[in-house]
This record gives C-alpha cells, sequence and structure tokens, in this order.
C-alpha cells in the first residue's frame, strides 16, 4: 500500500501544476495581507511540518473548531476519526460534502518589545477553505491512512501492523483538495516606535525550536526491539 501511496504522488508530481495558489475574496487577509504567500511548495512544507490541525465547520448553526491529526499527499488533505464523529458523520450525509475551514500554524519565536502593544510572534501558518468529502475507496482510504501515519513520524506506515477490517470499518476519512489556499506568515524581529527605544526594557527575539527527546519504550515491548532509525537521529 506503501508503493501505491509513492505511485499516486509521483503521478501527482508530473502533472506540473501551477506553482502558486490562485487568491480568493476568503484566503488575502484583511490585515497586513503582504504577508501572504500563496506559494505552493512553501504552503507544502508548512503543511508537512505540522502535526496538529484545526478543522473549523458548522454545525446545528454554530461554529464548531476541532483540533485533529491529518496527512498530505500531493494536493490533497486527509483528516480521519471515528465513524461516529460528528464531523466525519456529516460529510458523509451532506450533499456534496461537508463546508469546512482547516488551519495549521506554526510559532517560530515569541517577540518582546518595550511596549505592551507591539509583543508578537513569528509564526507561520496555513488556512484551507473548501469541502470535504468522504473518502469510500478503499484503495483510497489506506492510502489516507498511511498518510496519516507518515506525517506523524516519516517511515512508520512500514514499521506498523496496517487497519485490519474491523478497523477500516470503524475508521472514517474525509479529503479536502488544497485549491482555495493561503499561507501567512511574521518573521523578523521587534517594531518598536522610535520614542520607546530608550526605555529601560530589554527587548528582543526569543526563538522556539521542536524535537524529538529521547524515545521511551513500551513496558511490554518485545526483547531485543530497537529504536528505529528515524526515532534515534538526532
Amino acid at each position: 500500500m506503501q508503493g501505491s501511496q509513492e505511485s499516486m504522488q509521483g503521478t501527482q508530481e508530473t502533472t506540473s501544476p501551477p506553482a502558486a495558489y490562485t487568491p480568493t475574496d476568503r484566503t488575502v487577509p484583511t490585515r497586513s495581507p503582504n504577508r501572504a504567500s500563496y506559494d505552493k511548495d512553501l504552503v507544502h512544507a508548512i503543511l508537512d511540518e505540522g502535526y496538529v490541525c484545526h478543522l473549523g465547520f458548522v454545525r446545528d448553526g454554530a461554529p464548531v473548531v476541532l483540533p485533529t491529526l491529518y496527512g498530505r499527499v500531493g494536493e490533497r488533505l486527509y483528516v480521519h476519526g471515528s465513524t461516529g464523529s460528528r464531523p466525519l458523520r456529516m460529510t458523509g450525509q451532506a450533499d456534496p460534502g461537508l463546508p469546512v475551514c482547516l488551519t495549521v500554524t506554526h510559532v517560530d519565536a515569541l517577540i518582546l518589545a518595550r511596549s505592551a502593544f507591539h509583543h508578537s510572534i513569528n509564526y507561520r501558518s496555513v488556512v484551507v477553505h473548501g469541502i470535504a468529502h468522504d473518502v469510500t475507496d478503499p484503495e483510497e482510504k489506506r492510502l489516507a491512512l498511511d498518510a496519516l501515519v507518515d506525517h506523524v513520524v516519516p517511515g512508520r506506515s512500514r514499521d506498523s501492523r496496517p487497519a485490519n477490517k474491523k478497523e477500516l470499518a470503524a475508521t472514517a476519512v474525509i479529503r479536502l483538495d488544497l485549491d482555495e489556499v493561503s499561507a501567512k506568515l511574521r518573521t523578523g524581529g521587534v517594531n518598536d516606535e522610535p520614542e520607546d527605544l530608550a526605555l529601560p526594557h530589554w527587548a528582543g527575539v526569543v526563538p522556539l525550536r521542536k524535537g524529538y527527546e529521547a524515545p521511551v519504550p513500551d513496558a511490554d515491548l518485545a526483547p531485543g526491539t530497537e529504536v528505529p532509525d528515524y526515532l534515534a537521529a538526532p
């Protein structure tokens, strides 16, 4: 099934799609539009580096936003969950699908200014608008589940038991095409007012970083099982 994933990705990537998404009224920010980007490589990089997305939709006339795992295959995002979960059940019932907004955000640094007003963060974010569709094709569903596992730890789908029929029946997957998409970034340092520069308050950038700590083995790990290379690397 991993081979199928690689084959589909290769097929999508060899079609030479446009290098940028087309801006729309919903993807052009009203505040700091100069920070927006529609570059596909940048959008993909931001999505691929994240772990959790926030999926927004309307239920019974009220907005709902749920954090969840996701995975990307080419120009598609996949989200999975229990077949009984509301958004996944609603997606299967909606025609032609469920209108959603999906977001991913990375915080790269804290910006500490001399004034309270100019405190900020450096960040990278992606917002995706579109119609989510229920994935019913068995091949695509397995492809999506492999992508979700590999999104958390690349290479992990080859190093774990795939879902069996019972697990597949209890799992729903939705697909969201990357079509109406934008990225937004804040980089750089402090933007204090000139008259505040002499104030006796520390100002600057506090970078944030993420990475693996030392893996903690499961108590029931089979004897002789070593930490895989994809976790042992710093």
